[in-house]
Formats: structure tokens, sequence, C-alpha cells
């Protein structure tokens, strides 16, 4: 097993949880080795040998997504905080160790965010368009009922209805 090399980054302008990683040389040149401060899979294994096996929002199946989009991943295998990357022939470990840190950076300098009458619009389009209403009061339908309840009682001893 190799030495650990741990990096410090300050991260400024960045919105979200940077991932503290320790990063390894594996049992051959060919595979490198993450260690994180959080678990990724629970105590399960995951393995992923293409990007089309990493799918839906799970951090293990999006981080085997990103390394695969690095072109530098042949391989994936992920067990808790430990992450296992099979290089791609002729592939160098530069930059693996930031796609890990960067996996739940959500903003970044240089996005650009949304206007703010585009996120209200997307929001209130299909609740207005079948949303019940009470006395005037459209009801969203994520509300819990005992709560929607609670409120109408409120409602009724502050006007007197």
């Amino acid at each position: 097993m190799g030495a650990f090399v741990t990096q410090s980054i300050e991260y400024r302008g960045h919105m979200g949880q940077p991932v503290a990683v320790e990063q390894s040389a594996g049992g051959s040149p060919a595979i490198v080795r993450f260690e994180t401060n959080r678990s990724l899979t629970g105590m399960g294994h995951e393995r992923f040998t293409s990007a089309d096996q990493a799918k839906g929002p799970r951090p293990a199946a999006v981080l085997a997504r990103r390394f695969f989009e690095s072109g530098q991943v042949a391989g994936v295998h992920v067990y808790g905080n430990i992450i296992s990357a099979t290089l791609a022939p002729g592939a160098t470990q530069s930059g693996l160790d930031e796609i890990v840190r960067d996996l739940y950076q959500y903003w970044k300098p240089g996005m650009v965010p949304p206007a703010f009458e585009d996120l209200v619009a997307a929001e209130e389009a299909p609740a207005a368009s079948s949303a019940p209403s009470d006395g005037g009061v459209v009801i969203d339908s994520r509300v819990p009922a005992h709560l929607i309840e609670r409120s109408r009682a409120a409602r009724a001893r502050l006007t007197g209805q």
C-alpha cells in the first residue's frame, strides 16, 4: 500500500460541501485508491465498468459517471468511503481527486443562476393547474392534511368566520 497524499485546497466562491479526499496507489500502477470523509454506498459494494451502468442519483453512480466522462477511467469500485478506480490504458490519475472532492459542489464560479421569474413560474405552473382551493387560497398538494386543517382553524379564529 502506498503512502497517503493529502492536499489542501481553498474553495472561495463554491457552494456545497467539499469532500475531504486522501489519494493513494492501489495494488498495481493502473489502480488509484481514494478515501473520503463520507460514505458513498453505505455497506454495499458498487462496481461500474461503463457509464451506462452508472445510472441514477446515487453518489457512487454520479461519481462513476464523472470518472468515465473524464476519459481516464476504465472501471470504478465503491465501497463505503473507499473508491478504487482502474485507469484506462495510457491515462493518468491527474485531476481524479478533484472529481471526488467536487462531488457535492453544486455551485461554482462562472455558473449563471436562473432568473427568479423562471424558478417561480416553474413551481407555480403545475400547482395552479390542478390544485384545489379553500376560499380563494390555493392548497398545495404537498402540504399534509392536518396542517391544512390547522391553517383553516387559525384563519377562522382570526377572521371570525
